[in-house]
């Protein structure tokens, strides 16, 4: 229909078939991701790149290489002008050569310029100088990784340069693109520095490291964790014959944004992830906050159709599904009638994200399957020179992906806040704790740990666009992609301690309100009993049920009520003022006429009811501690992470008695009798195990379950 918006895919479907894609892949021993140039995936990449999937060419893949290698020797026949083959390089492109072997591997030599750590065959310092004094190694300071690509970065990044050369229209070899693939066959991945491309002319200076790799050159090292490997030695052991760089080879090579999108794809892959567990970790605050389910009710997406805010909504109440813990809130008792803004605006503030990274995925697919090299050589057999080396589509796409991280982040931050802090927790003790707030304090220091994590997103999220004029003026713009990609790698990394952390935050908190759930169960035959023997007792025959019912329903309010308003009183100062606040309630019932001696009966039924409030307290606290469980109260995805946390990975419910630091004493005396096992768990250590569990892909398909079940029942 005329005017009618296009459907847009949405960003979980796109992350379901990516994860779907992946498994398959994964799941056959024996299939092959297959290059032909047009059809790459990101959830092909991943599988190369991390899993060490095989990859191959298609059938018919080097006949457009064929081609366009035949238009370039004709062109050099007949002695024409092509950058790059038989002129200089950028700034220096108006001197000519014709040793064109020579000029290509001069071009990759000159581009090993990258720093990295030390090695046995780098240049030493002379015999004879002497150590200073004052002289200290900052690289013991950091990690030998600090300085190098990843190893998985690497890997995609020959993929992918290897399928868009297949597109046929850089003029290379088949042997060369053989050799190409044989660094990924035979696992001899180069080492490729960290730093020094502004992904102008494509990632120049990184791409060269794979064209020094498949010349078998010498001082090219090659990732090995038992020794110091090179590639002169790695292809020799492999039985491998080194590469001679023909015409244009070199530049080929090197002339792309191949490790711009490699890291691009990674960094997206992960953030896509991370943006779902988001979903499911502001389902699980729904709960933990006593929140409602209306603000993700279909018809305000009907009302504002964002493509974002529709899939962000429909996910979250799919995940809490099944849950007892949300409210239907009517604002009776001044109580607020609706959520706080970090839950009740999460389709809102999610959507557009999601948006953005949808548009991400688009660019860094079109990314891998695109010729990204200079001079092109078209079918029709024209040479043209042009700019398709410029990454800034990827940089766009990590500005995107990153700012996105921060803004989701944001987000969590305050969800947790709210939930540690009693006064916008909706009856959580102050800093989550169990015991007396006087006495513990365990969450507090979560509340620093995410604002500085927060903090430090925000900082990440900060534009890439400190563009330099670089190459003797030539490169004067340059999409700084590369580095705009190791930065949302950063950011997707304190996210992840920082999701770890609220995480930590959700479950406990969904057990104190299981513990409040127990104890409520266990007070009403009490409470009930109480009354009647000191109340209800001497009621006439004309008193209803209704209004012994009434009454006992009006006494339970009040308790809900104050026992919210006294999260944050120990234990023996709380029941009592609980108590207390029930006088008013039997004051102003109509049954007072009823009772002989009220104000006498009153005081009675105050001091039993505070002993037994605290009594049935501690037992329930004391049990729940030691067999407490949450999940008969909890949505489908709730249900899923609090076993995962609880069961797989064995974070337990924090009490004090779990984070005991062992005896001083038994430590300095091993004749002090009494078991030291040593172990001494922090909330730091738990935090650990959770971030771990991001990091290492452990919980990834916690999430992919709950995001499958999920949309399998948004048709309901």
């Amino acid at each position: 229909m005329e005017g009618q918006l296009k459907p847009c895919q949405l960003h979980s479907d796109i992350v379901s078939q990516e994860w779907i894609d992946l498994k398959k892949l994964l799941d056959s021993r024996t299939e092959n991701v297959i290059l032909d140039g047009e059809h790459l995936t990101l959830a092909a990449v991943i599988a190369v790149a991390r899993y060490r999937s095989p990859a191959t060419f298609d059938s018919q893949a080097y006949t457009s290489s064929s081609r366009s290698l035949e238009t370039l020797r004709s062109r050099l026949d007949k002695g024409e002008v092509i950058y790059g083959v038989n002129t200089g390089f950028g700034g220096t492109a108006d001197v000519r050569n014709k040793r064109t072997q020579q000029l290509q591997r001069v071009l990759i030599r000159e581009l090993h310029y990258g720093i990295l750590s030390s090695a046995s065959r780098d240049p030493k310092p002379s015999q004879d100088a002497a150590a200073l004094p004052y002289q200290f190694d900052l690289s013991n300071e950091q990690l030998d990784t600090a300085v190098h690509l990843p190893e998985t970065w690497t890997r995609a990044a020959i993929l992918i340069r290897l399928n868009s050369l297949l597109k046929g229209h850089s003029a290379i070899r088949q042997e060369t693109l053989e050799s190409l693939l044989d660094l990924l066959r035979q696992n001899i991945i180069p080492i490729i520095p960290l730093r020094g491309s502004i992904s102008a002319s494509g990632d120049l200076s990184p791409l060269s490291y794979l064209g020094g790799a498949i010349q078998g050159k010498p001082t090219i090292r090659i990732h090995s964790k038992s020794e110091e490997l090179y590639a002169d030695t790695a292809f020799a052991r492999a039985g491998l014959s080194p590469v001679t760089l023909e015409a244009k080879e070199g530049l080929a090579i090197v002339n792309g944004t191949a490790v711009s999108t490699a890291s691009a794809a990674l960094a997206l892959h992960d953030a896509n992830i991370l943006s779902i567990l988001s979903q499911i970790m502001t389902a699980m605050s729904v709960e933990a906050l006593a929140g409602t389910i209306e603000s993700f009710d279909p018809f305000f997406s009907e009302c504002r159709p964002h493509p974002g805010q529709i899939d962000a909504a429909k996910n979250i109440c799919s995940f809490l599904r099944g849950s007892s813990l949300i409210q239907e809130k009517d604002g009776a008792g001044h109580t607020l009638r609706q959520d706080r803004y970090s839950i009740r605006t999460a389709p809102q503030w999610i959507g557009p994200i999601l948006e953005d990274l949808a548009l991400a995925h688009q660019q860094v697919s079109i990314e891998c399957n695109s010729t990204t090299d200079n001079p092109l050589i078209s079918p029709d057999g024209r040479v043209l020179h042009g700019g398709n080396f410029q990454a800034k589509a990827l940089t766009s796409a990590m500005e995107k992906t990153r700012q996105g991280i921060q803004s989701l982040g944001r987000m969590l931050f305050t969800q947790c806040v709210e939930i540690i802090n009693p006064a916008t927790s909706f009856g959580l003790p102050p800093n989550l704790v169990a015991e007396d707030p006087s006495t513990s304090y365990i969450f507090k220091g979560t509340d620093i740990c995410i604002a500085a994590l927060q903090a430090e997103l925000g900082f990440l999220s900060n534009p890439v666009n400190h563009v330099q004029t670089a190459e003797l003026g030539n490169q004067s713009l340059n999409s700084l992609a590369l580095i705009s990609a190791r930065y949302t790698h950063m950011s997707n990394d304190v996210l992840a301690q920082m999701m770890a952390t609220h995480l930590l935050a959700l479950v406990q908190a969904l057990d104190l309100r299981a513990l409040k759930e127990r104890f409520f169960q266990n007070i009403g035959p009490g409470i009930a009993s109480i009354v009647a023997d000191n109340w209800e007792k001497e009621f006439s025959s004309e008193e209803t049920a209704a209004d012994r019912a009434n009454l006992h329903e009006k006494l339970c309010t009040q308790l809900q009520a104050s026992f919210d308003n006294t999260v944050s009183m120990d234990a023996r100062d709380r029941f009592p003022a609980i108590s207390q606040s029930l006088r008013f309630i039997l004051l102003d019932d109509p049954t007072i006429h009823m009772v002989s001696e009220p104000l006498k009966a009153i005081d009675k039924i105050s001091s039993l009811l505070s002993s037994f409030l605290l009594e049935t307290w501690r037992l329930c606290r004391d049990s729940y501690i030691a067999h407490g469980d949450a999940t008969h109260l909890l949505g489908h995805a709730s249900k899923a992470m609090y076993n995962f946390i609880r069961r797989d990975l064995g974070i337990p419910f924090l009490a004090s008695n779990r984070l005991t630091t062992p005896n001083v004493e038994r430590i300095e005396d091993p004749d002090c009798t009494g078991n030291l096992d040593g172990s001494a768990p922090t909330v730091g250590s738990y935090n650990s195990a959770i971030y771990r569990s991001i990091r290492d892909g452990s919980i990834t398909q916690i999430i992919m379950d709950v995001l499958s079940e999920a949309k399998s029942r948004h048709g309901e």
